[in-house]
């Protein structure tokens, strides 16, 4: 467990779990713990210096979300993302963010759209910052603002609740992403937004998720679907 906790940021608050649970799901992304790691209750309560009890809360809610999953005679491990993990993450998303595109297109307005697009262009002229060494989080903040765009709460509510899921896939495949592939990959969904056109734009986005699947197994041969999983992905 991380030296980094600060102990005095949980004693000042209420909701212990809830923390925990932040604090275990920013060190999984932040790499600090793998999968097959093991978290051991009693160590992190002393470090936190709280008791077990919203350890052991914080442990079942992960366990709930299938990030953390219950060894016998082991406890707590670090659940690693399986091939059928990583297809309903995708194939999830197809759905959800194409349904959030379609609606996009339709309720959101012109200056909702001219300030996607000038993001967009804030996005492209980071591609020659060295200092910039990542665009993912600027990918993220596009597919962020369509779902925000459809104006569906319970669409956004499901979004939320794989959230995670998707930072984790996303923290992998972000290893072999480029700059300039996020730019050039996230330009069509700016353009199929501004078009209107609901049934292209929905397409246009289940491509996309489709694609950024394709990618995550390609990295993983040993992983590869029977063909045939895009039919999954179309509409």
């Amino acid at each position: 467990m991380s030296e980094s906790i600060n102990k005095q940021f949980f004693m000042d608050k209420q909701n212990f779990s809830h923390d925990i649970v932040a604090l275990i799901k920013q060190q999984i992304l932040n790499g600090e713990l793998s999968p097959g790691d093991r978290i051991v209750e009693t160590r992190l309560a002393r470090e936190l210096g709280i008791s077990q009890t919203p350890v052991r809360e914080a442990i079942r809610h992960l366990s709930g979300e299938g990030i953390i999953t219950i060894v016998p005679n082991k406890g707590p491990i670090v659940k690693a993302l399986e091939k059928r993990d990583v297809f309903e993450i995708y194939s999830l998303r197809a759905v959800i963010e194409g349904l959030a595109m379609r609606m996009a297109t339709q309720l959101a307005s012109d200056q909702d759209i001219a300030e996607l697009e000038a993001f967009y262009d804030e996005m492209r002229a980071k591609l020659h910052d060295d200092t910039v060494d990542s665009l993912l989080a600027d990918s993220l903040h596009i597919h962020q603002t369509i779902m925000r765009l459809s104006n569906h709460s319970k669409l956004m509510k499901t979004y939320e609740s794989i959230s995670f899921q998707i930072s984790m896939v996303n923290r992998i495949l972000g290893k072999e992403s480029t700059k300039q592939k996020e730019v050039d990959q996230h330009l069509e969904l700016i353009e199929a937004l501004a078009a209107r056109d609901p049934d292209q734009a929905e397409k246009t986005m289940r491509r996309h998720i489709y694609r950024s699947y394709r990618e995550f197994i390609d990295m993983k041969e040993e992983d590869r679907w029977e063909y045939g999983e895009h039919l999954w992905f179309e509409k």
